[in-house]
């Protein structure tokens, strides 16, 4: 029995060795990179939540290779929503609806109404989970495995996901609360503040033996499954955001010296000499302009000023309401571009007495004299052009003798009661939603639906360029420039600019899922 007693203390002894003193010798261990496994994170920079508004937050996506810049999918709540706009909403508009009487499926509205809005951690930190956990950040073509399993919340190493949890929405939302039920809640979770852990090699049988018989000694550390790779390492969390990412992710390496790095690599800045503030208004392409002491009115394209050689002409595109007013020295930032000559829908013809019919930035050629007359157009209605006046429209498709709706026609299917713009062979579905906006004074006309399958389907109708919108569950108010969608980077940008808000046009989620993201307006 003594031999047996004294052979257990020999190993306890080799075992402790073996653990203890490497890790004595490397408990201050900071690589050159400053890493510290210590203190990895500042709570403030965990829980700032004003870090980034909804506009850095696209404009960060957007910055990235990754998917994420046109990733559109359910939120939490089982709302269509953008990344971007599921990144935001679940750090600043979150809800606790503990103790509310919602309905079996709760809209937006409902749950503003009946639950307590919260703001919970910084999208700096989601976005960098994102990038961790399934690199979604970088990656432009992640497979859905990896988009349903986005921040790896309910997601243990090498046991797979729970599908509870599965889907991009529930990932951020829930990786959100728990980082927030982290730091408000410490006493709840493994991990905690000033209590040093021993960190094991995940690849070393001999350091699990070795803690697993520390256990039954006494010794002043907590033992735990903390894992670091390559170097073992003990670890004293020195503030809540530390022991948050250790709960969140029990590895000194890799997990959370990747959070370091790419913290530090997408948003670790150097603060730059302060300098005299300044504002110079750079307009996006679609906008419309005039200076105060000027009665031209302009439209920017292409980064030039040109401007409408009558009213027929701009009020064929736009409305008077849609005018900003500039003073002369931002006018005259922009070089001059050809004038606009010609209103919207005119008939022209140039020397070499071809026909066009200009609709947008596209001229259609008729095919001849006789199929212009033969549509009822009369040749007084023609204005003679220049070949270099119609040299910044592209060429449409011919007009011929079997073209229908040259001019274009609004069109109701009976059965389904659908809305179509139909123009020279091709139907546009037409939403609702922008029916008064883009075809005030026309009311369509109702078809059998065999008439209209006759028609070839395009694109649906958009707004045009110039137009400013928002959505009804959403603060950000967007301008559409080249197709896209522009959000202003906030409220003082918007008026700063000189928009009019009253020109800004509610729309549905789904409907603005038509145009792509632009850069932010700053």
């Amino acid at each position: 029995m003594k031999i047996q007693k004294s052979l257990t203390s020999v190993i306890l002894f080799f075992a402790l060795s073996v653990l203890v003193y490497p890790l004595s010798s490397q408990a201050q261990f900071i690589p050159d990179n400053g890493y510290d496994p210590n203190r990895i994170l500042e709570d403030n920079e965990i829980l700032d939540y004003t870090a980034m508004n909804f506009s850095d937050i696209q404009n960060f996506l957007i910055s990235r290779p990754g998917i994420l810049k046109d990733y559109a999918t359910l939120n939490a709540y089982g709302e269509l929503k953008t990344a971007a706009e599921i990144i935001y909403d679940a750090t600043y508009n979150n809800y606790d609806c503990t103790g509310a009487n919602l309905s079996d499926q709760p809209t937006a509205a409902e749950r503003a109404l009946k639950c307590r809005r919260i703001s919970t951690v910084n999208p700096q930190l989601i976005l960098v989970l994102l990038q961790k956990e399934a690199s979604l950040i970088d990656d432009p073509s992640p497979s859905q495995t990896r988009l349903d399993a986005a921040t790896g919340y309910g997601c243990p190493t090498g046991q797979g996901c729970n599908v509870y949890w599965k889907g991009f929405g529930k990932q951020v939302n829930s990786a959100a609360l728990q980082f927030l039920a982290y730091m408000k809640e410490p006493q709840k979770y493994s991990f905690k503040v000033g209590e040093t852990y021993i960190a094991k090699d995940k690849y070393s049988k001999l350091q699990t033996i070795a803690q697993a018989m520390a256990k039954t000694a006494s010794d002043s550390h907590s033992y735990s499954n903390i894992i670091a790779s390559p170097d073992m390492v003990t670890v004293t969390p020195a503030n809540q955001a530390t022991a948050a990412l250790y709960n969140y992710t029990p590895h000194v390496y890799n997990g959370n010296y990747n959070t370091h790095m790419l913290w530090n690599s997408y948003f670790e800045t150097t603060s730059p000499t302060p300098t005299a503030p300044s504002f110079s208004r750079i307009f996006p392409n679609g906008s419309v302009i005039k200076a105060a002491a000027d009665s031209k009115v302009w439209l920017i394209d292409n980064g030039q000023k040109r401007h409408f050689a009558n009213w027929s002409t701009f009020i064929s595109r736009f409305r008077p309401n849609q005018i900003v007013e500039v003073s002369l020295n931002e006018l005259n930032n922009y070089p001059e571009g050809p004038a606009i000559k010609f209103a919207n829908y005119s008939l022209v013809q140039t020397p070499d007495q071809k026909i066009y019919l200009l609709v947008d930035k596209e001229k259609r050629p008729f095919a001849s004299t006789a199929v212009f007359k033969n549509f009822g157009f009369n040749p007084v209605e023609l204005e003679q052009a220049a070949i270099a006046d119609l040299e910044e429209y592209k060429i449409g498709s011919t007009i011929t003798a079997t073209s229908t709706y040259v001019t274009g026609a609004l069109l109701q299917d009976k059965t389904s009661q659908e809305i179509f713009y139909v123009d020279n062979g091709l139907k546009h579905l037409v939403s609702p939603e922008i029916l008064s906006i883009k075809y005030p004074e026309r009311s369509p006309l109702k078809k059998p639906t065999a008439d209209l399958a006759k028609y070839k389907t395009s694109d649906p109708i958009l707004l045009d360029d110039g137009s400013l919108v928002k959505t009804s569950n959403y603060p950000t108010v967007y301008l559409i420039s080249e197709g896209k969608k522009r959000p202003f980077a906030d409220e003082i940008t918007f008026a700063k600019y000189g928009y009019n808000f009253n020109n800004v046009v509610t729309l549905s989620s789904q409907f603005l899922y038509n145009y792509d993201m632009g850069p932010a307006i700053q």
